[in-house]
Order: C-alpha cells, then sequence, then structure tokens
C-alpha cells in the first residue's frame, strides 16, 4: 500500500471554549504567550479529541485504574484491541502490564491545539446565582471567568496506511479491521464529524465546524499548512497560503481549499486566489481520495 499521508488545516470562529486552573471563584482560559508581546488562548488538542471522540460515537473503549496504591493510572484495558474499538485504532494507546514492558501504539490521526488568531484582551465576565438566591433569600454567590471569542486554527494528520494495521504481534491475530473498507470507514467517519464538530461546555454548545478549510491527501506527510493561517484586521492572509501551496509541486497539484464565504473582509480575493469550494465539497473529495486510496 502506497505511503500516503492526508492534512488539514481549518479555522473556525469560537467562545470561550476551553479552561484551564483557576481559584475557587475565578477560572483561566488555557492561554500562551508569543515573543510578539500577545496572549492568546488556545484548545488543546486533548480537549478537541474528546469532543471528536465523544460525537463519534466511539467513547465506549474500555478501561481501567491500572497500578498500586496511590501511583494508579487509567489507561486502556489490555484486550481492548482496534478491530473492535475504532478510538484507540486512530488515536493510539500506551498499556502497561505487570511484569511486561508497555505496549504503544503510536497515534494514526494526531492533532493540533486549536490557537486562537486574534490575541487575548484580558477580557472577564461576572457571573452570579442571583436567581436561586433569591429563592433561598440568601447572599449571591459571585464567580469570575476569562472570555475571548476569536478565530482559531488547528491541523489534523492522519497516516493513511497505518489505519487498520497493528503495531504489536498479540494484536495482529485480533486484525479482522484489516479489510480495506472499514479502514475507509473509519477515516470518512472521522472527517465527517470534523465538518459538524462542536464543543459543549459551561452550558454552552460552540460551533467548532470550518468556515475555512485547506489540505489534501499527498505523498509527502507534512502538516504544510500548519502555523500558515493567519488574521489581520479580519482579512485572511493569502500571501502566506499560496507560497505555501507553491513550495512543491505535490503540495501545489494535490491541494484544495473552501471557505463559507461572507466572512473575513477579503472574501473576493480568497475565492478568486484559491479557488475555493463550498465546505462540503472540499469533504466530499476528501472523502472520494480516500476511498480510493483503500481501493487499491
Amino acid at each position: 500500500m502506497e505511503n500516503k499521508g492526508l492534512t488539514l488545516s481549518i479555522i473556525f470562529e469560537a467562545e470561550s471554549s476551553n479552561y484551564g486552573e483557576g481559584g475557587s471563584n475565578y477560572s483561566s482560559l488555557k492561554k500562551m504567550n508569543r515573543g510578539d508581546g500577545y496572549t492568546y488562548s488556545y484548545i488543546s488538542r486533548q480537549a478537541l479529541r474528546y469532543s471528536i471522540i465523544k460525537q463519534l460515537g466511539w467513547d465506549n473503549t474500555p478501561v481501567e485504574a491500572a497500578g498500586s496504591g496511590d501511583k494508579k493510572v487509567v489507561q486502556f484495558k489490555p484486550d481492548a484491541y482496534i478491530n473492535k474499538h475504532p478510538e484507540i485504532d486512530l488515536f493510539g494507546y500506551m498499556k502497561t502490564v505487570k511484569g511486561n514492558n508497555a505496549i504503544i501504539r503510536s497515534a494514526v490521526v494526531r492533532l493540533s491545539n486549536a490557537i486562537s488568531l486574534e490575541n487575548y484582551n484580558a477580557d472577564t465576565d461576572f457571573l452570579n446565582n442571583m436567581g436561586l438566591a433569591k429563592r433561598a433569600n440568601v447572599d449571591n454567590n459571585l464567580a469570575q471567568i476569562e472570555i475571548h471569542k476569536s478565530y482559531y486554527a488547528y491541523t489534523v494528520t492522519i497516516d493513511l496506511e497505518r489505519v487498520g494495521v497493528g503495531d504489536n504481534e498479540n494484536e495482529k491475530k485480533d486484525l479482522s479491521v484489516s479489510e480495506k473498507k472499514t479502514s475507509a470507514d473509519r477515516v470518512n467517519s472521522f472527517l465527517n464529524v470534523l465538518k459538524t464538530l462542536y464543543r459543549d461546555i459551561r452550558g454552552r454548545r460552540e460551533n467548532l465546524s470550518p468556515i475555512f478549510i485547506i489540505g489534501g491527501v499527498y505523498n509527502i506527510k507534512n502538516p504544510f499548512f500548519e502555523n500558515r493561517l493567519r488574521v489581520n484586521k479580519n482579512c485572511l492572509d493569502i500571501k502566506t497560503i499560496l507560497n505555501t501551496i507553491n513550495i512543491d509541486k505535490e503540495v501545489k497539484n494535490n491541494t484544495v481549499s473552501g471557505y463559507i464565504g461572507n466572512i473575513f473582509n477579503n472574501s473576493k480575493e480568497i475565492e478568486e486566489e484559491l479557488k475555493t469550494k463550498s465546505i462540503p465539497e472540499v469533504f466530499d473529495y476528501l472523502s472520494k481520495e480516500v476511498n480510493k486510496y483503500y481501493a487499491k
């Protein structure tokens, strides 16, 4: 089977979708700083993975608390195999068994953090429970949370030839999933969820579906468009994207992009320069490429 990789970089718009550590009445967004002096919020790859797996209905892989005493860790059960559980087929695992070395499957699907394309300006919101407090005739409980509405970008990469193929000797006897149709179905199901992805957080349902998407299936396994999607004054940086597309014939000949339209101020430039399709058309194209790959 050919050694091919699928990569996609996606922009979506969302608000305050991943919190980190905080105090009893203060919640802090996950954030990072850069040398430009600005702060950027982000949604961790673990949070994205959680939402994806939940929406796929793949969050049923059996787990256990392994180890002894206070050193127990939650891990997938040793007898959970990739033929029955697509979660560990695509996202990998590490299983430890007493007296044996750890059994590891590296991830077939890799996600980056979704990093904001607009800087965080220290906006906060004050919360209270006035409605309930009035019912009980008691004082309000006050809380403060950081808030940030922004465009976010993240990248997905998939090693197509590894889907449904076991890494470890004790798995190979159990891999009925090596049928090519099953591998194609799993990749297509994953892509289909990205098209309509959402995240439930703090009583809200945030829409993480793409407003812009770019990528393809390539012989070169590189997340070409990671860290290449930039927004300035509500304009998408087209020059950087075009320079990335022209880095190699393989990229130029196999890249497809999609845009929802009427979001960025330079929408006409985006559509003309990148020859964008609709978002559903891009996913349909990728699904056909996936089916074509596994039909060989």
